[in-house]
């Protein structure tokens, strides 16, 4: 009879699948299979060694990104550290960064504008914000003014639900329903549709350079079901990543998608995208009734999802745009790129070019934190700051509060990454949105009861202070 001891004296590394290889050699003992033809039966249950990373270097990643300032260069510096680590798991096979690309997070976690090309799904390289997305609706000779007071009326932005909530589609509805890694978080589905949620999300209202038509562009994800998808999914990862290989960073832990596992969670990425264009759209026709108007043309594409290739490789995008053909069954040959609320949004037309993996920015990106960027602002009230950034438009602040991080001076230039755009090939600019105004959240958080609670203590600590 083997015992565990004999797999170990083979240089077997102990595990839980000891139990099920020494049932099953022994059971083949008792039927006359040699010991030793027994033992080998055995060591075929042991799990294949782990996979190590790859070489720093090994595989290098596209760079289409310069620096001109200093903030420029500090960021891109950052930028090529985390690239590097990244690139050391070892399911990935290519990499690329755009010019809007900028860190999100410790290093080694994919940056704002990175696309990554894996043979494995990777929930930390699409985000909680699964299908961050633009989309686009010409409602003709409509005027500006009276579109932008309709949308006002109709969207919701900030936590929670709505007051007055929009019917899921059914279809939509039961097959959220019908998978188990979604049903749970049916509820929050259903509460959060027709919800724009907070950071840079927007509802912009513009005119096309090319026609004078009057169209609203709007920015957003998955709300509360992408997010809780995205919990689940980091959750299978992990675990699949203490199994096969315990030196990948947790944030790039990855699913096997021939697993069952993995076949599911691809399948609930695939319904949260419909989620997605569904909860673009809802708001676009709720606009289009109130106006009476008549809807010209429409369009939408994300910029923070996954999409295998005929390669057969997983390309990740986290914050860049699709530009090559055939994207999705519902793809135009149009996709948008928006820059800041001061700026026109580019319509733009892939270029499918091989040192992006056949991507494009997502917009125009940051420099540094939001609160780096408060901090350079120093003591200037934020209303001077806002009247200063936003002349001439109609911009607002959805809770009443302007959120300086998300003024066209958070942002990286404007013009810098459209001229890096046309300089490495990305895509080409076919048209644009000029600005008549946006809304966005605003600083909803000021008034959250642990910005409250930091307040009072800061005030507290102040009046204790003795006197000189």
């Amino acid at each position: 009879m083997l015992t565990g001891k004999d797999l170990i004296d083979a240089k077997a590394q102990p595990g839980p699948w000891f139990a099920k290889a020494l049932d099953q050699a022994n059971a083949a003992i008792a039927d006359g299979m040699d010991p030793a033809a027994a033992l080998n039966l055995a060591l075929t249950f042991a799990p294949p060694p782990a996979l190590q990373l790859r070489g720093a270097g090994d595989i290098a990643f596209f760079e289409n990104i310069e620096a001109n300032t200093e903030f420029e260069r500090d960021n891109v510096s950052a930028v090529r550290r985390t690239m590097a680590t990244l690139m050391r798991t070892p399911v990935i096979e290519a990499g690329a960064v755009m010019p809007d690309a900028c860190p999100a997070g410790p290093q080694g976690t994919i940056p704002v504008g990175g696309v990554v090309a894996s043979k494995a799904i990777h929930p930390g390289m699409h985000s909680a914000d699964i299908c961050c997305s633009m989309a686009l609706t010409n409602y003709g000779r409509v005027d500006p003014a009276k579109l932008m007071q309709a949308v006002a009326a109709i969207t919701h932005f900030g936590p929670g639900e709505r007051d007055t909530a929009l019917a899921m589609p059914h279809d939509l509805q039961a097959d959220i329903e019908d998978q188990a890694l979604l049903k749970p978080h049916a509820p929050v589905a259903a509460k959060h549709f027709g919800t724009q949620g907070d950071g840079n999300h927007f509802a912009y209202v513009g005119t096309l350079a090319s026609s004078g038509d009057t169209v609203l562009v709007t920015h957003h994800g998955s709300r509360g079901l992408g997010a809780r998808l995205y919990k689940t999914g980091m959750a299978l990862a992990e675990k699949h990543r203490k199994a096969v290989s315990p030196e990948t960073l947790k944030a790039n832990a990855w699913i096997d998608p021939n697993t069952a596992e993995g076949e599911a969670y691809w399948r609930a990425l695939q319904t949260v995208r419909a989620w997605t264009k569904a909860n673009h759209f809802v708001l676009h026709d709720c606009v289009r009734e109130q106006l009476g108007a008549q809807i010209e043309d429409r369009f939408w594409n994300e910029h923070n999802f996954v999409f295998q290739k005929s390669d057969g490789l997983f390309y990740h995008a986290k914050g860049a745009t699709p530009a090559f053909d055939g994207w999705a069954d519902d793809a135009t040959d149009l996709t948008l790129i928006p820059l800041n609320m001061r700026e026109p949004i580019l319509i733009t037309r892939g270029l499918n070019a091989n040192h992006g993996l056949g991507f494009s920015p997502h917009g125009a990106g940051r420099n540094m934190s939001r609160t780096a960027h408060k901090k350079l602002l120093g003591d200037v009230p934020a209303e001077i700051v806002f009247a200063r950034e936003t002349e001439g438009l109609d911009a607002r602040f959805f809770c009443g509060r302007i959120d300086v991080s998300e003024l066209p001076s958070a942002y990286k230039n404007a013009a810098t990454v459209r001229a890096q755009i046309d300089q490495f090939g990305l895509a080409e600019v076919v048209d644009e949105v000029i600005p008549h105004g946006s809304i966005m959240a605003g600083d909803w958080e000021f008034d959250a009861p642990w910005r409250k609670k930091r307040r009072a203590q800061a005030n507290a600590s102040t009046t204790d202070e003795p006197s000189a």
